[in-house]
Parts: structure tokens; sequence; C-alpha cells
């Protein structure tokens, strides 16, 4: 598969604001998160992807092209911004139609992409309706409805879930599940870094405009060998369950709680293995586990500590 964006030396600074520092970065097709807290460089990254900001050093490629100034890939990728903008007393078809027109639609195309486009984010029934009586994750569709009508290989949600109560953000983890299943590479990004875990497994982590780790979540916690695994094991009765593990050479501390003992080890297979065979056993009460620092907050807090 070809990379969809290369990042080779890339830097970007505003005065003396380094946004960017000196990334080298590939990102293959597909759904990707792009991570890190508020001011990491997400969105400058995003900008200079779409053309936006021009490097201060080094280059990006996207879709094999430097995107500063070159219509031929832009009309190839779909943008929906953090920030809500809409002209006021516009309904959401409104909306796509004339971003549509925008681009160089004639006028049946155009509005027959923006009828597809407000059907692709469920939004058919409600698209002749004016944007100001839409809930935010109304609005939040509308904008990706109109990134979506010209039917672009590449699209960028930056924070897509900002803003949005539950509900919404269950419809918009599905929807951009629906579209990576689809075959649209997207390029999701988020300061909530669950939220990512909810729809790709493919990471991108930036922390001070620099790339600390990309690839897997799982591959890049087992690639950081110097923290311990933390295991939680609920059971009723958790005190002889902790000294089953007291002594044993590949267990570092263990801890006991209310109902669960806490197991922080550097061999998590061979704990997992003593837990199966004590559960065969059966003579242990054992109600669930889980490796409570396998989340990608909790990678991303080793990688920055």
């Amino acid at each position: 598969m070809s990379a969809i964006i290369e990042a080779h030396s890339l830097s970007k600074w505003f005065g003396e604001v380094m946004a960017i520092n000196n990334l080298d970065l590939v990102i293959e097709p597909g759904v990707t998160g792009l991570l890190g807290p508020n001011g990491a460089g997400k969105s400058t990254f995003i900008k200079l992807a779409l053309g936006l900001h021009g490097p201060s050093r080094g280059e990006v490629r996207v879709l094999g092209q430097p995107p500063r100034n070159n219509m031929g890939v832009l009309r190839r990728i779909g943008y929906c911004p953090e920030i809500d903008n809409f002209y006021d007393n516009t309904t959401g078809f409104e909306f796509v139609y004339w971003l549509n027109r925008y681009w160089g639609m004639g006028a049946r195309a155009a509005a027959v992409k923006a009828e597809e486009a407000c059907e692709m984010v469920r939004m058919t029934g409600r698209m002749h309706d004016p944007i100001e009586e839409y809930s935010k994750g109304m609005r939040q569709r509308i904008k990706i409805a109109q990134a979506l009508a010209a039917h672009p290989e590449l699209l960028f949600l930056d924070e897509p879930m900002n803003g949005l109560d539950p509900q919404g953000r269950d419809e918009m983890y599905s929807l951009i599940q629906q579209l990576g299943d689809a075959g649209l590479s997207v390029i999701v990004s988020s300061h909530i870094l669950y939220e990512i875990e909810r729809i790709t497994d493919s990471v991108v982590l930036l922390y001070n405009g620099a790339l600390i780790a990309q690839g897997r979540v799982r591959d890049i916690r087992e690639l950081i060998d110097r923290h311990p695994h933390t295991i939680r094991i609920e059971s009723p009765d958790p005190r002889p369950l902790a000294r089953e593990f007291a002594g044993d050479p590949g267990i570092m501390i263990v801890e006991i709680e209310r109902d669960a003992v806490i197991v922080r080890t550097q061999d998590p297979n061979g704990c997992y293995q003593k837990l199966n065979d004590l559960m065969l056993e059966g003579r242990l009460p054992i109600v669930s586990m889980e490796c409570s620092d396998d989340s990608l907050q909790a990678v991303f807090d080793y990688l920055t500590k």
C-alpha cells in the first residue's frame, strides 16, 4: 500500500513557537488516530497536510504530492474542522450545496451530491431545517457531510467528538468506523485518548510537536519494557489470591483492595498463565481480570514521563 501522508524533517514555527519539530512520519491507508494533548501540534500538522500552512523546514507529501497550492491533491481530500463556521439562516442542505458549487460543481451535480452526503451521515430527515436548530452532534454530522460530498480519498476530522454528549459520541464512533469499512482513509485527531480506542488501533502520538510513538497500541505498550504491567484481578476473597502471587520472581508488587488484587509484573504472560491455572483448579474464586495499563492513556503517560 502506498503511504497517504509522508513527512520528512518537517518543522513549522510561528515566531518563537515551535509547533512541529523535525517530524518524520509515514501514514498508511486506513483509519488513523492522531493523538496528543492540546498544543501537541495536531491541528498544525493537519493544516500542513491540507496546504493551509507551508513548512518552515522539511516537506510533507499527501497522496504522493506536496499539498500547498496543489488543487489536484486538494480535490482528493475532505476536511472537517474543529470550529463551527456556518452562514446565518442556512439549512444543512444549503450549506453542503453551496460548498459543492464553490468547488466547481454544476447546480444539478451539487444538489445530488449534497443529498447523497446528507444521507451518508444520516441527516436526510433534517437537512432542510436551519442549522441554528441543530444539536452539536447534528452540526458535526453536517460538517462531515460537506467533507464527504466530493467523495474524497482522504478525510481529516479535527476533534470530531469535541462537545458531543454520550449518544452523539457513540454515533460519531459508528460513523467513522463505517467510513473506514467503506475503504476511506480517515485521520482523526483527538486529545482524549480513550475515544480513539473505540475507532482504531492504529495511532500516531505527538507531544510538543514531535513524534513519540506510532503503530498499534498493544505493540507500542510491549516496547515499553521498563514499565511493569498492572493487572487487576477481582475476587470476593482477595487475600488467598494475593498469597499465590507473593514471592513469585516475576511479580514486583502485590496490593490488596476490598474486592481485588493488584499485581505489577514484568512477566505478564507468566502471570496470565498462573491465573488460568488457578481458575482451572477452581480453588480460588476469580470474577474477572484486566490489564489496566494496556490502555492508550497509560501508554501515552509512560512515554511522556
